[in-house]
């Protein structure tokens, strides 16, 4: 048999000359298959480090299919882009029709198609149980078998518990939701405070440029924060159309993005004609986005403590794994579909729990920056003619109250106002 030296590599040399060299030679002459049999097994050994999709087909990745499969479609949910609701979106949203449609798309949402794993486990142990007992009954099994039943005091004392454990679960997560969606109100708010007050303030023709410069900067912050707390958004794709090349290099080399932005603007400010109580003014107005990064980062790095939500997902897996048995004698075979709509019931409310856990991907941030983004550039457009018109008006007021000798009308004072 020749080897090639490309056949395997530098790593599996030793093992295969280790067996050449303890092979005596009328073996290798009468037997050479099992030279290479044994030849090939340590090859293959020693790849097994890497194992190809193909051969890691095993009874463990048919178990987690399913699981892999509901996750998938849950993320992939979770990354879609949230819309804000408009007059039409409310109408739809409180129609009496809002229950069809609600169960109609049941089997589309992403909670309930998360709940698959969990619910057909639990609903094969209830068909596991419902099956033992009734052989036992109609004595397919040896007497010594016993029925499993048990007692429903220990349920009836217990349910109050879990039923106050899942709704402080959710009320916790909502209350960060909250939060959330306020930091962000908070964020959004100052963003367009602070771009009018630049507005106003920056009059002087050589501060055009720089004007528009630090404009584009304030719009570019609630999307570099955006970026920051949502995985997998292309801060890159986002921003490209809102900084310059050469400064949007910068933002993606730099470690910490919205604060690489904030440092932009604060340097932008510094270089204005203007005085120091207007440029104080202005660089107070940073305090806001600094607030919202500590507030976001915050959510997003602390969740709910951990032992609580371990308790939950203890306590409702013991729960229904023990439920066929305790409903065995009041339902028999009932305990199957009673165990399906159990566990699909209070896992949906602790799944709703640990989805609003994390806020941000539940709020229509893309919206939000849109909108931060279009009210700026529309007062960009009208500052103009918005002056023209205040400058105008202004005009007309003076000479209302002034005769063309300039001594004030005295009609026009007795006049009420």
């Amino acid at each position: 048999m020749k080897i090639s030296p490309s056949s395997c590599s530098p790593q599996f040399l030793p093992r295969t000359l280790f067996k050449f060299h303890h092979s005596p030679l009328p073996f290798i002459s009468k037997k050479p298959h099992k030279l290479s049999f044994k030849f090939i097994c340590a090859c293959q050994s020693s790849n097994d480090s890497n194992p190809s999709p193909s051969q890691d087909f095993t009874l463990l990745s048919l178990l987690l299919a399913i699981p892999n499969w509901a996750d998938g479609i849950k993320e992939r949910r979770m990354k879609q882009k949230r819309s804000l609701y408009d007059h039409k979106s409310w109408v739809q949203h409180r129609s009496s029709l809002r229950h069809v449609r609600h169960f109609l798309s049941s089997l589309s949402s992403r909670v309930i198609l998360s709940l698959v794993p969990p619910v057909i486990v639990f609903t094969l142990v209830a068909v596991i149980i419902a099956s033992y007992n009734s052989a036992v009954s109609i004595h397919w099994l040896p007497e010594f078998f016993p029925i499993l039943r048990a007692s429903s005091l220990p349920y009836q004392l217990t349910a109050p518990a879990l039923a106050l454990l899942l709704v402080f679960r959710t009320e916790a997560s909502y209350s960060r939701f909250e939060e959330g969606k306020k930091a962000w109100t908070k964020v959004i708010s100052g963003t367009n405070d602070f771009a009018r007050q630049v507005i106003a303030s920056v009059e002087s023709p050589s501060d055009s440029m720089l004007k528009k410069a630090i404009l584009q900067y304030i719009m570019a912050f609630p999307v570099a924060l955006k970026c920051h707390i949502i995985y997998g958004s292309d801060i890159a794709q986002d921003l490209k159309n809102l900084l310059e090349a050469d400064d949007l290099s910068v933002v993606l080399s730099s470690k910490h993005r919205p604060r690489c932005i904030i440092e932009f603007i604060s340097q932008s400010l510094q270089l204005l004609d203007m005085d120091a109580t207007k440029l104080h003014v202005l660089e107070s107005k940073l305090c806001c986005f600094h607030e919202g990064i500590g507030v976001c980062e915050q959510l997003m790095g602390t969740p709910i403590p951990l032992s609580y939500t371990r308790l939950t997902s203890r306590f409702l897996i013991l729960w229904h794994l023990t439920l066929p048995v305790i409903l065995w004698d009041d339902c028999h075979w009932i305990v199957v579909p009673a165990t399906f709509i159990s566990a699909a019931s209070l896992f949906c409310i602790e799944e709703v729990g640990v989805l609003i856990e994390e806020p941000f991907p539940m709020l229509a941030l893309d919206e939000l920056c849109l909108t931060a983004q279009s009210n700026i550039q529309d007062i960009m457009r009208n500052e103009k003619l918005i002056k023209d018109q205040v400058k105008k008006a202004k005009r007309k007021i003076h000479s209302r109250k002034h005769s063309s000798n300039g001594w004030p009308n005295p009609l026009e004072d007795r006049q009420p106002s």
